[in-house]
């Protein structure tokens, strides 16, 4: 053999080589993944879905889908990457309702104050398993071109309030206080119709709001009060439990219906399976150390007895009613007869 004909048996083997191997490269679809909390599946509901989605997803197309991460809000404000998603700059995001409400107002259907009796039975109607949530879904999905949803929860569990002036152990006791509320218009109803200022602001800001004095409290889940370290901020917690809000999570439409059949059936149950664990993620962050224990360190911390409790109800249930009357008229009395009635059949 020449030696001409030796280089040129080498550079066509090098070439197969070389495009053998890029192949799978080329084929790799990339999938970036934003939330707002922290990434640590151990300290957030969103950070546990995310590291259970990235892992479910690359093992279960055989690294066809790339999954890339981008916790604590690395991407932009809530309602910016929802934004990003439906324009497909970015593929996939975990939102909260505050951001959610911007593109889709009718989320705040599930702000009515003491609607939920307790957490199982929010699982089973907050939840794309069940008819009301499949309905909530459809109608999101047909208003906000560009996305769709494949998981809904909570957003960690029912709202307490948080403080820095006094504890709150009735509906006097909220005259005055200026509590951060998402920049939604319901929360912020919830907190006047008891005599508080809202304060609505977005979530990267509220620390500072805290710590500076521009907000006196606000309103979260105990998980999210917890990671957020506003017992580092605040003084006083007073468990409520007065409203719980969901959690969204957006897909790109396009890149969606671009993947292969097999891609697309490991997106549905990777979900389902992340959404899990972030519900599970959230009650274990409730029920240990990690939770109320650790912010009973630095918080003085009261419950509210049920009698009280049902003077917040009396004051601020009419309040958020009225208003999504009044904004939304019969298509919102209609949505949220529909949560008012899954929630009754489902304590049933």
């Amino acid at each position: 053999m020449t030696q001409l004909k030796r280089l040129t048996l080498t550079a066509a083997a090098a070439l197969l080589a070389v495009s053998f191997g890029a192949a799978p490269a080329l084929a790799q679809k990339t999938l970036r993944l934003g939330h707002l909390n922290p990434e640590d599946p151990f300290e957030s509901h969103s950070g546990a879905m995310a590291a259970v989605f990235k892992s479910l997803v690359e093992t279960g197309t055989n690294g066809s889908i790339k999954v890339q991460l981008f916790p604590n809000g690395q991407l932009g404000k809530d309602n910016e990457v929802i934004a990003q998603v439906r324009d497909g700059i970015v593929e996939s995001t975990i939102s909260s309702a505050g951001g959610v409400a911007q593109h889709y107002p009718l989320v705040g259907v599930f702000d009515v104050p003491f609607a939920f009796p307790n957490i199982a039975v929010v699982h089973k109607v907050m939840s794309l398993d069940s008819d009301f949530g499949k309905k909530f879904a459809s109608d999101l999905e047909a208003k906000t071109s560009g996305i769709k949803v494949i998981g809904l929860l909570d957003s960690g569990g029912f709202f307490a309030f948080s403080n820095s002036k006094r504890p709150i152990k009735s509906v006097a006791d909220m005259k005055g206080l200026r509590i951060r509320t998402m920049t939604l218009p319901t929360h912020e109803t919830v907190v006047a119709s008891l005599g508080g200022q809202p304060t609505p602001l977005p979530w990267a800001e509220v620390y500072t709001a805290l710590q500076t004095g521009v907000a006196d409290g606000q309103m979260n889940p105990i998980p999210i009060i917890a990671f957020a370290k506003f017992d580092e901020v605040q003084k006083y917690l007073s468990i409520t439990n007065h409203i719980i809000t969901p959690y969204l999570w957006f897909i790109n439409k396009s890149f969606y219906d671009g993947l292969t059949a097999e891609e697309r059936s490991v997106i549905d149950w990777a979900a389902v399976a992340a959404v899990d664990a972030g519900r599970g993620v959230s009650r274990v962050i409730e029920a240990s150390d990690k939770g109320l224990p650790r912010l009973a360190k630095k918080m003085k911390v009261n419950a509210l007895p049920a009698v009280e409790l049902q003077k917040f109800a009396d004051a601020s249930q009419p309040a958020v009613q009225k208003l999504i009357a009044d904004k939304f008229g019969a298509e919102g009395m209609g949505m949220l007869e529909s949560m008012q009635g899954a929630i009754k059949k489902a304590g049933m």
